[in-house]
C-alpha cells in the first residue's frame, strides 16, 4: 500500500505559516527554501513532509494568491506498479517547473508527478522525503 508521505501547501505567507504549524502542533522545520520556484519551509511531525510555500509561478492555474493543498506525495516500494494503475484509472503525466527536488544528501528524486481524479496533483515516489520513517530509516 502506498502511504502519503508529503504535503505541499501554497501559502502567501510562508514565515507565519511555518511559526503556526510548529507552535500550534510542535512540528519540527527540517530547511527553508528559496528559489526561482518557490519561497517556504519543510517541515515534519515524523511521519510526513509537509512543505509550506510561497509560490512564484502559477502552477495549478489557479493564480498566485492562491492557497491551500498544492500536491501531495505518495511512498510506495513499487512505483511502477502505482504508476500502472494511476494511468489505467485515467491519471494523466503532469510536469511542472519543480521537476528535481533536493533530499538532504545532496542527491535528488524526481518524483512522477500526475493529475488524477478532479485534477488534483500528487507525486508517486519509490524514494522517501526527508523527515518521514522510512528516510530515517534508510
Amino acid at each position: 500500500m502506498a502511504k502519503i508521505r508529503h504535503i505541499a501547501i501554497a501559502t502567501q505567507d510562508p514565515d507565519k505559516a511555518v511559526e503556526f504549524y510548529k507552535s500550534a502542533f510542535g512540528f519540527r522545520e527540517l530547511r527553508k527554501l528559496d528559489n526561482e520556484r518557490a519561497r517556504g519551509y519543510f517541515l515534519t511531525d515524523g511521519s510526513i513532509n509537509i512543505a509550506l510555500l510561497k509560490f512564484k509561478t502559477d502552477q495549478l492555474g489557479k493564480g498566485l494568491d492562491y492557497v491551500g493543498l498544492h500536491h501531495f506525495g505518495v511512498y510506495t516500494e513499487d512505483a511502477d506498479g502505482c504508476v500502472e494503475k494511476v494511468l489505467a484509472m485515467g491519471g494523466e503525466p503532469y510536469v511542472d517547473e519543480m521537476e528535481l527536488t533536493p533530499v538532504d544528501d545532496g542527491k535528488y528524486r524526481r518524483p512522477d508527478k500526475f493529475r488524477g481524479h478532479e485534477g488534483i496533483i500528487f507525486d508517486v515516489a519509490d524514494k522517501p522525503w526527508p523527515g518521514t520513517e522510512e528516510y530515517d530509516r534508510a
